[in-house]
């Protein structure tokens, strides 16, 4: 991917050559975006005492912190 953004930055790739390597550079983009997103679901599962597999939840803020009150 480095080696086609730097040709392409260079200028001197013929059109039809620029065309078929951002073609190129940009399957190759998508196809990295699917592995991430994949990798993050399979990040964002643990698993409970009874080895089930369940999302994982940030914790949220409770309802005193969301309006600024404290305790």
């Amino acid at each position: 991917m480095k080696k086609i953004v730097t040709e392409l930055e260079k200028g001197n790739v013929p059109l039809e050559e620029a065309l078929s390597q951002f073609k190129q550079g940009v399957q190759l983009s998508q196809d990295l975006q699917a592995k991430l997103d994949g990798a993050e679901k399979t990040l964002a599962k643990m698993m409970t005492d009874e080895d089930q597999t369940v999302a994982f939840e940030a914790p949220s803020e409770s309802k005193d912190d969301a309006n600024g009150d404290k305790a």
